[in-house]
């Protein structure tokens, strides 16, 4: 849940301040913040048939998001 409650608060942000955004423009595509519920529901899908592939998937998750995203401090600190 909070995987999806992060990408509803980053699209209303950049939807609130556009596309042009310093937000919108740090950001780009994003693909930990959208890899990251997939990878959920596919672990919770398969938690009822293959319960160590869930786990594997949740943990992939968090070393994803343990490597530092310096997106937003680039662009704020080009400033």
């Amino acid at each position: 849940m909070p995987a999806i409650a992060y990408v509803l608060l980053q699209r209303a942000i950049i939807h609130r301040h556009g596309k042009q955004s310093v937000l919108a423009e740090a950001l780009g595509t994003d693909f930990k913040g959208k890899l990251s519920p997939i990878l959920y529901v596919a672990g919770i899908g398969l938690a009822f048939v293959y319960p160590w592939i869930s786990i594997a998937l949740y943990v992939l998750v968090a070393i994803i998001w343990l490597v530092p995203d310096r997106r937003i401090e680039r662009i704020v600190g080009r400033e």
